[in-house]
C-alpha cells in the first residue's frame, strides 16, 4: 500500500512537470522544478520511512525506471553525436593545423587546471588537518577494500605509455559500442580519420565533395534532433536522480566523515571559482556562463557521469555559449576522459596528503607538494584508460608515491556524496575549456 502511495505521488509529480512544459517554460525552469521536486520528494520517503528501509529501496527501484532510462538514452547518443560532429568538423573546417591547435589548447586547458585543481586539493587538506589514521574500517569498507585491491592487481603492471596507447583504436564497431573507458576518445579519433579521408575523396572529385558535406550535414541534422527530443526528457530524469539522491543518502554516513565532506566541497567550490576567473580574465560573462550552464551541471551532479553528459554539454556550449562546434565536441569529448578537475585533481591530491603522515612524509614538504602534483598532471591523462573514475586516478597516484590505496575503500560510505560534486566540477572544467579556447581561436 505504501509503495502505491508513493508511487502515485512520483506519478503526480510527473503530470505536474509535463503541464510544467506546456505552458512553453524554458527547460532550465522546468529542470530546476524537477531538481527541487526530486528533493522534496526524497527527503519525503527517507524522513516518513526512516524506521522501514525496504519502502525506500522498493521505491527507488520503481523511479529508477525513469532515472536511468532517461541516463541509457543520453548514454545511446554519445557515440553517434561524438562521430558525427567530429566527421563534420574536420568536414567544415579544411584545416588539420587549426583541429590540431583547437586539440592542444582544450586538452593543454584541461591539465593545466587539473594541475590547479590538485593543489586547492592539498591546501584544503593540510588546512583541515585530514589524516587517514583516523578512518575506522567497518564491514563494509573491509569488503571495499578487498575488491579494490584485487582491482589494482591488475592495473599495477600498466604504465603511462600503456595507458595512453588504449587511446588508439584498433575496432571501430567496439569502440562505438563504448566497450573500452577510452571508448569516447576513439570515436572522436576515428571521426578525425573519416573527415580527413573524405577531405582527400572532396579535393580529387568536386561531385563527391558537395555529396559528402550533404550527408554529412543531413546525419549532423538528425543526430542533434535525436538530442533535442531526448533533452525534452531532462525535467523528468532530474527528478527521478534527486530523488535516488536524497532518499538513498546515509545520514549516518555523512556525520561520520563529515570532516572529508565539508573539504572535498570546499575544494570543489574553490576550483568553480578558479573556472570563473578564467572566463572573467577571457572576456566572457561570468554570470551568463552560470546561467546558460547550470542544467547540464545539475544532471551532472545527480547522475554522477560525465560521459552521460557529453549530449547536453555538446549543445549548451553550441546554442547558449556559443562556441564553434568543433570546440564543444572535443572539449566535451576530451573533458569526459582527460584532465578531469575534480577526480583525477583534487581526490588523488587529498588522499596522498592524508596518507601521507601516516607514511613519514610531510605532507607541506614543497618536495612532496611538487612531486605529487607532477604525477597528477601525468595521470590526468591516462586516468581513461583504467577506467575514468576517482577511485582508478588514485590506483595511478598513490601508488607511485609509495603510498597504499586501501584508503579509498575507507571512504566509500560518502564516495556516492562527493562524487556528484566532483561530476559537476569535471562537466564545467570541460565547458570552461571550450569557451575559452573558443575565444582563444578567435583571438
Amino acid at each position: 500500500m505504501y509503495l502505491l502511495l508513493n508511487l502515485t505521488v512520483f506519478a503526480l509529480l510527473v503530470v505536474v512537470l509535463a503541464r510544467f512544459g506546456r505552458m512553453q517554460a524554458r527547460l532550465s525552469r522546468r529542470i530546476l522544478a524537477g531538481l527541487l521536486a526530486g528533493t522534496l520528494f526524497g527527503l519525503g520517503l527517507q524522513l516518513g520511512y526512516r524506521a522501514d528501509p525496504s519502502i525506500i529501496a522498493a521505491t527507488l527501484r520503481w523511479t529508477d525506471v525513469v532515472g536511468s532510462g532517461y541516463v541509457n538514452l543520453l548514454r545511446l547518443v554519445i557515440a553517434p553525436l561524438v562521430l558525427v560532429m567530429m566527421l563534420a568538423a574536420v568536414v567544415r573546417m579544411g584545416d588539420l593545423a587549426a583541429l590540431g591547435r583547437i586539440g592542444i589548447s582544450v586538452i593543454g586547458i584541461l591539465i593545466g587546471t587539473t594541475v590547479i585543481a590538485a593543489l586547492v586539493g592539498i591546501a584544503v587538506t593540510n588546512v583541515f588537518g585530514l589524516s587517514a589514521e583516523g578512518l575506522i574500517a567497518g564491514a563494509r569498507e573491509l569488503s571495499r577494500t578487498e575488491v579494490l585491491t584485487a582491482r589494482y592487481e591488475e592495473f599495477a603492471s600498466l604504465g603511462i605509455a600503456d595507458l595512453l596507447v588504449r587511446f588508439v583504436p584498433s575496432n571501430m564497431f567496439l569502440d562505438l559500442t563504448e566497450a573500452r573507458p577510452t571508448s569516447v576518445i576513439g570515436i572522436v579519433i576515428v571521426g578525425i580519420l573519416l573527415g580527413v579521408a573524405a577531405l582527400g575523396v572532396a579535393r580529387e572529385d568536386a561531385a563527391r565533395g558537395a555529396s559528402i558535406r550533404s550527408f554529412v550535414e543531413t546525419a549532423q541534422a538528425v543526430v542533434m534532433k535525436l538530442v533535442h527530443l531526448i533533452m525534452a526528457l531532462t525535467p523528468y530524469g532530474i527528478l527521478a536522480l534527486m530523488t535516488r539522491v536524497v532518499a538513498g543518502s546515509s545520514a549516518a554516513d555523512i556525520l561520520n566523515l563529515l570532516g572529508f565532506v565539508v573539504a572535498s566541497y570546499v575544494a570543489i567550490l574553490i576550483m568553480f571559482g578558479v573556472h570563473a576567473l578564467l572566463l572573467l580574465f577571457a572576456g566572457a560573462s561570468v554570470p551568463a556562463y552560470f546561467r546558460a550552464v547550470w542544467p547540464v551541471l545539475a544532471f551532472a551532479f545527480t547522475s554522477r557521469s560525465s560521459a552521460a553528459t557529453i549530449p547536453l554539454n555538446v549543445e549548451t556550449q553550441i546554442d547558449a555559449l556559443r562556441v564553434p562546434a568543433p570546440i564543444a565536441n572535443l572539449s566535451a569529448s576530451f573533458g569526459a576522459t582527460i584532465g578531469q578537475n575534480g577526480c583525477a585533481g583534487i581526490y588523488p591530491a587529498m588522499l596522498a596528503v592524508m596518507i601521507a603522515p601516516g607514511m613519514g612524509v610531510d605532507p607541506t614538504s614543497l618536495a612532496f607538494i611538487a612531486g605529487l602534483v607532477a604525477i597528477v598532471a601525468v595521470s590526468s591523462f591516462g586516468v581513461a584508460g583504467v577506467g575514468g573514475g576517482a577511485t582508478f586516478a588514485a590506483f595511478i597516484v598513490l601508488p607511485v608515491m609509495g603510498f597504499p590505496v586501501t584508503v579509498a575503500a575507507l571512504l566509500i560510505s560518502i564516495e556516492p556524496l562527493i562524487d556528484m560534486g566532483r561530476t559537476a566540477l569535471n562537466v564545467n572544467g570541460s565547458m570552461t575549456a571550450g569557451v575559452l579556447t573558443g575565444r582563444l581561436v578567435r583571438a
